[in-house]
């Protein structure tokens, strides 16, 4: 199956280890395409067609492009950086017999026995002090590091009955034999190019090391870790920079923390999406009753991977909404509002993909099911304007590994492409 972007997405996600290297990456793409760095703690001097980003806690990312003439509305996307991992704590390393093990935790909810027997790594940033100045550093231990084995089933012949794994004790990653002990953060340092003593404070995850590819009979599916929702992060970066000029405000934001609730000071329920925009107006001399007419005409794609109906248990779906890979975006609907979707906001998405002349489809879940929330009900509560959630679907959500459709990539950009187009909605 031919795809214009897969490649280039494998290539995203396998430079992205943690989410501070997607942010770091997609400041990359944003530069490549003449957007330039404004920081918080500066004061914004903006010229109409500018296009600009902000960055926060090294994890999350606000794009903007202002228009040549007074601004329509605030045509907005969002998609989040994190991914379900394990994070190493503080005093990392646990020295037991002939073995020494890493100290982790649990972040977000993966599916946990994914991340056995495979070969994974270290990557995050490390915070130094450089004069009277703390300074970051991203570190990626690029080497089959650690592994968590299972046990053997010789030991455990239930194990195919089913787990239910301890996190403090089944997930703990085995970094080496007893001449590993102490040499944990030697090699952090080795890889920030610092001294040991001289790292303060660390954010460092477990990262998968199997690379993405491309599978199936007509090379339809791509596999990957970080799927979610690196993919549609992606996807909305591209949309963003490929887009021509409109009179609206465009907006991408690719915010952490989703995948623990997102009240953080760089998540969707920070203030950060409200203090951009509203410093956006300032910047071009919008009055404050202006800014609230814009945000009434204003509309923001919720973007975050979506359940696709499952090859070997099919009746986890919902009859009728049950999205498959490569038959099109993903409108995502819940009545508990744990998707912000409502019948304006899909019947303007899907004029939006009729305009790009690409499918869409829809996802509920089981009525007697729970799914997950995303970033569009939350971010609403800080900037409340028209909100579609919508997602590409997946197989093996929160897994290590994920599988999604190669179509349904280039049918996103697409379909961005030409909502950052738009005028107002």
């Amino acid at each position: 199956m031919k795809s214009t972007y897969s490649k280039e997405l494998l290539s995203f996600i396998k430079n992205s280890k943690s989410c501070f290297h997607a942010i770091e990456n997609i400041k990359k793409m944003l530069t490549d395409a003449n957007f330039c760095e404004l920081f918080e703690g500066d004061k914004w001097a903006l010229t109409r067609s500018g296009k600009y980003f902000t960055v926060r806690n090294d994890s999350s990312i606000i794009a903007f492009e202002i228009p040549k003439n007074a601004p329509s509305a605030f045509i907005m996307a969002a998609a989040h950086s994190d991914s379900p991992s394990f994070k190493i704590k503080e005093n990392p390393e646990i020295a037991s017999g002939a073995y020494v093990k890493l100290n982790t935790e649990k972040y977000g909810g993966m599916l946990m026995s994914t991340w056995l027997d495979r070969p994974l790594s270290v990557a995050g940033r490390v915070v130094v002090k450089n004069g009277n100045a703390f300074e970051t550093k991203l570190i990626d231990i690029d080497r089959d590091l650690l592994i968590i084995p299972n046990v053997a089933i010789h030991m455990n012949r239930a194990a195919n009955d089913g787990m239910a794994y301890k996190a403090n004790i089944d997930t703990i990653p085995l970094f080496g034999d007893s001449n590993a002990n102490g040499r944990f953060m030697p090699l952090v340092a080795k890889s920030a190019g610092v001294k040991e003593k001289d790292i303060l404070g660390h954010d460092l995850f477990l990262y998968c090391r199997d690379s993405g590819t491309i599978v199936g009979y007509d090379k339809e599916y791509i596999a990957s870790p970080k799927l979610d929702d690196l993919e549609c992060a992606f996807a909305l970066v591209k949309g963003i920079i490929n887009s021509e000029k409109s009179d609206a405000i465009k907006v991408c934001a690719v915010f952490d923390n989703e995948e623990v609730g997102s009240e953080t000071k760089q998540g969707a329920a920070s203030s950060y999406l409200r203090d951009t925009l509203r410093r956006i107006t300032l910047a071009l001399n919008i009055s404050e009753e202006d800014y609230q007419r814009i945000l009434s005409k204003s509309f923001l794609v919720s973007a975050d991977n979506a359940h696709a109906i499952h090859p070997n248990h099919p009746e986890y779906a919902d009859a009728g909404n049950a999205p498959v890979m490569n038959g099109g975006i993903v409108i995502k609907y819940n009545a508990n509002q744990r998707y912000s979707t409502d019948a304006l906001s899909a019947a303007i998405f899907k004029s939006v993909c009729d305009k790009a002349s690409v499918k869409y489809q829809s996802f509920a879940n089981r009525s007697d099911m729970l799914g997950g929330s995303t970033l569009g009900s939350i971010s609403n509560t800080m900037v409340p304007v028209k909100t579609v959630d919508i997602g590409l679907a997946q197989l093996a959500m929160h897994s290590a590994y994920e599988t999604a459709g190669v179509r349904d990539l280039d049918d996103l950009v697409d379909a961005m492409t030409v909502y950052f187009e738009e005028n107002s909605i």
